[in-house]
């Protein structure tokens, strides 16, 4: 599914430090850290100088333990959170020549809505949970400057149906639903603006098994038929054995191993993805 020629996003040294640093810790060189912590003046590196390609049409794999950086990767990605420094771009965008978190908010607001789509592990960040499914994909569509309400319903109930809500349920609203069914919802409301990219972080935890292996079809089901590029976030390593293409191996916000997922499942390099691996078997 990958097309290695085609790099669709670029992120170059992405930082991200809760804190202010100090002279221990604020050069990447002599830095000297307790895992991802300054114990001198207490400043977290919660992404030490990330760099990574996304290549159209795959699906990249990000795993590590609570704490590793992963979702922290998403949320700067989303601009839910400003990034200390770092690069990010999009081919997408200006043919991938601006660093976008050196834009203007209304161009990020602009990314967020045509460019990406994010799913929220929380479905409470990612869903307005009293207002009715219909309207919380509508609410994406008018971000996006739609206004035509015919359109927007019949888009609505199109990404609904694609993604398994029964029409008889659209009209009503997430907070009824059950985790799984308001995971789906969610990934109607990504899809609303057709973004070339998806993001997804943890959308499987806190689900029982036999939900979690639906919301996983669906998203191959949502490959298949949109042909979108994805980023998934996961500590579970059965899920990404399951979707990804290629993974990245994080540990106190650095990545520490990358690779096909198949080279990373049989042959870890790093001791730390030997014991993610093992824990898996």
């Amino acid at each position: 599914m990958m097309h290695e020629d085609t790099v669709l996003l670029r992120a170059g040294n992405l930082s991200k430090a809760y804190g202010n640093g100090c002279s221990r810790c604020e050069s990447p060189e002599a830095r000297n850290l307790e895992k991802n912590y300054c114990p001198h003046c207490g400043t977290v590196y919660a992404l030490q100088d990330v760099s990574f390609a996304l290549y159209t049409g795959e699906i990249l794999g990000i795993v590590g333990e609570s704490g590793s950086g992963k979702s922290t990767l998403m949320q700067c990605l989303y601009f839910d959170q400003p990034v200390t420094s770092g690069e990010f771009q999009l081919n997408s965008y200006k043919g991938g020549t601006v660093n976008l978190f050196e834009e203007s908010d209304q161009v990020k607001r602009y990314i967020r809505n045509y460019h990406l789509g994010k799913v929220y592990q929380n479905p409470m960040l990612g869903l307005k949970m009293k207002f009715s499914s219909i309207s919380n994909i509508a609410e994406k569509m008018i971000s996006a400057g739609h206004r035509n309400v015919g359109v927007m319903q019949e888009r609505a109930s199109e990404l609904l149906s694609h993604v398994n809500i029964p029409a008889f349920r659209m009209k009503e609203a997430p907070q009824n639903f059950s985790g799984g069914m308001q995971q789906r919802v969610q990934i109607a409301k990504a899809l609303s603006n057709n973004p070339p990219i998806l993001l997804l972080d943890e959308i499987t935890t806190g689900l029982d098994l036999s939900v979690q292996a639906k919301v996983l079809d669906l998203i191959k089901t949502i490959r298949r038929d949109f042909q979108i590029t994805m980023m998934l976030v996961s500590h579970d390593l059965g899920v990404i054995r399951m979707l990804a293409d290629r993974t990245l191996v994080m540990l106190n916000g650095r990545i520490i191993e990358h690779g096909l997922t198949d080279q990373i499942l049989e042959d870890p390099q790093q001791a730390y993805t030997q014991e993610l691996v093992h824990s898996l078997l």
